[in-house]
């Protein structure tokens, strides 16, 4: 473990010299899913994970194609669309992959520059640089495609004061629940194909000039039945990381091999979101009816005294409610973190999300990954998928 944990610093301090950062990355601007309906997904993530309605952009707008609710909670925006009519291509998206994340949007200085340096550098492009205007001043996006369908698009906002974006409208809703605590999205996790994982590295590393400070193969991430391999990318400023999955050989199908079965492809496989309270913030979800993986076994949580003292760090929080909650704990030399990951929030068993709290820790959880494949493969036993 510490040997990896070396590696996650080392990574960073060249991440953070930024000499070689062609495409500076401000922040995710928003995530885009495309849904069966918009509006009951609203109210769902709205319910039962504390979002608030913020923007929306449909027939009473002016868009006759598409409809699309924007929810806020703090620094996350999540953007649900719809197509209108059968001819939308949005419906094939939707056929073949469930509901799931179509947009990353990214935000820039330069939404040009960042196509140009991205599309000269081999990236498909999606979006040429289009400038998008109203009575609040103007938008600049461009859009390249990653792996599978999913799409990064540069959003330049720098010259607009209006809501969210131009054609969308600011709206109201009487059903505003408290948030839970959701601060930011932390990274985003993408699952790509056999073998597939070393070309979307060199991709990320040679199109968007990121740099690859965490890897973990199928010796450090396998249980009894299945393995995968990982590795995280993260940009020049260390503020947009992309773990990137392929399955592995093992006894039985992977959660990932499952993901790609009923996703029909590579596609984003979970949302991490930061929250400076997980015991809270959790105890609310679960309130609300948001589903968890099972909680680990009790062996689990009687030996995370032991890790955590194997890096002098002492846990803060009460062990008793973390396990009573199913919450997990891990540590590297900087500090540990907490971290729990929801069920498929769709009756495919694909897109989840994971609450993290991060207590000076740089990782991802190596150390649970072994309780976490377990709990996952226990979901797949009763879905017949293992």
């Amino acid at each position: 473990m510490k040997k990896d944990i070396k590696s996650v610093n080392y990574g960073l301090e060249k991440i953070f010299d930024g000499a070689q950062d062609f495409l500076p990355l401000m922040g995710t601007d928003y995530v885009e899913l495309y849904v069966g309906n918009a509006k009951q997904a609203a109210h769902f993530y709205k319910s039962a994970f504390g979002f608030q309605t913020y923007a929306y952009k449909g027939l009473e707008t002016g868009s006759k194609d598409s409809v699309s609710y924007v929810l806020m909670q703090d620094k996350i925006r999540l953007v649900l669309t719809s197509p209108l009519n059968s001819k939308n291509p949005i419906n094939d998206h939707i056929v073949k992959h469930g509901d799931g994340v179509k947009v990353i949007a990214l935000w820039v200085e330069d939404a040009k520059k960042s196509w140009e340096e991205t599309t000269k550098r081999g990236a498909k492009s999606f979006m040429e640089p289009t400038v998008e205007e109203d009575e609040h001043g103007k938008v600049v996006r461009s859009g390249i495609y990653t792996y599978g369908e999913t799409v990064h698009l540069f959003v330049e906002r720098k010259d607009y004061n209006g809501t969210f974006l131009p054609g969308y409208k600011k709206i109201k809703s009487e059903f505003q629940p408290q948030p839970v605590g959701l601060k930011f999205i932390d990274h985003m996790v993408g699952n790509v194909g056999w073998n597939e994982m070393n070309t979307w590295v060199k991709w990320y590393e040679e199109v968007m000039g990121f740099v690859n400070f965490l890897s973990f193969d199928d010796k450090q991430i396998h249980t009894e039945y299945s393995a995968l391999m990982s590795k995280v990318m993260s940009n020049g400023n260390g503020r947009i990381k992309f773990p990137i999955n392929e399955p592995a050989e093992g006894k039985k199908k992977s959660q990932i091999e499952e993901y790609l079965d009923f996703y029909e492809g590579a596609g984003v496989q979970h949302i991490a979101v930061a929250t400076d309270d997980i015991i809270k913030t959790v105890s609310d979800l679960r309130s609300r009816g948001v589903e968890f993986l099972s909680t680990p076994p009790e062996a689990y949580y009687k030996a995370i005294p032991g890790r955590l003292e194997e890096f002098s760090h002492e846990l803060r929080e009460d062990l008793e409610t973390l396990r009573k909650l199913g919450i997990m704990v891990d540590a590297d030399e900087e500090g540990y973190l907490l971290q729990i990951f929801t069920k498929p929030v769709q009756d495919r068993p694909t897109l989840f999300f994971e609450i993290i709290q991060r207590m000076g820790a740089r990782g991802f959880g190596a150390g649970n990954f072994k309780a976490l494949f377990e709990s996952i493969e226990r979901e797949q036993q009763l879905r017949g998928t293992l």
